[in-house]
């Protein structure tokens, strides 16, 4: 006598029940063998089951393959207008002001976000700054920016890689990637920190949902 899938047998006992086939079908989890323990399954284990926990960790950040450019060579903007615009911190002034202005309206992290605007001091001289979008986490100690200006010729940089240097792994030093020489910058540029703007996320995520296909 065959077998019955746990599947087959659960429409079963459905079927038994009264139900129709059409709802009996609809009571059923497609991925119901799935969800079940692999070893009581005449030992069809999923290929996962067997997989060391290693097989399972992150790969380490020298893994990861930049794909940073330049979108826009003639973009003629400063990364003020530019982190302005991509994250919706509405602040105004040079980059070496910022954190000091978000004081007043934005929340402040020593810690990256997505969506974060990336405040670096003492870029090229003490008195200057520079602001970027941090637009994915892709470890602990490395992130993902878009800015403005970087090259000094107004340019859009989008991909661009930023990892942690710091001693302490605080991402209050940090290095930038080369989008010209596909190298990791040699200067180390201290961070002042990030800046959220924590009424455009929930302004974004209101308008992903709306914007969302409704399922059923």
């Amino acid at each position: 006598m065959p077998t019955m899938s746990p599947r087959a047998i659960l429409l079963a006992a459905c079927a038994a029940a009264g139900f129709t086939a059409t709802e009996a079908e609809a009571l059923t989890p497609l991925a119901f063998e799935a969800s079940l323990d692999p070893s009581v399954l005449d030992g069809a284990a999923s290929p996962y089951a067997s997989l060391a926990p290693q097989s399972f960790e992150r790969l380490p950040d020298v893994a990861y393959e930049p794909t940073a450019y330049v979108a826009d060579a003639a973009a003629g903007l400063q990364c003020v207008p530019f982190a302005r615009e991509e994250s919706g911190v509405e602040i105004y002034g040079n980059a070496n002001t910022w954190w000091a202005q978000a004081r007043a309206g934005y929340e402040r992290s020593r810690a990256p976000e997505e969506q974060a605007v990336m405040v670096l001091r003492g870029y090229a001289t003490d008195a200057r700054g520079h602001v970027a979008v941090v637009r994915e986490i892709v470890s602990p100690r490395l992130l993902i920016v878009d800015h403005a200006n970087w090259l000094n010729g107004g340019e859009v940089t989008r991909n661009v890689p930023v990892r942690d240097v710091s001693a302490a792994g605080d991402w209050s030093q940090v290095q930038v990637w080369n989008v010209v020489g596909q190298h990791w910058g040699g200067r180390k540029y201290n961070v002042q920190g990030f800046i959220q703007n924590l009424v455009q996320d929930v302004r974004d995520q209101v308008a992903a949902e709306q914007a969302a296909p409704l399922v059923g």
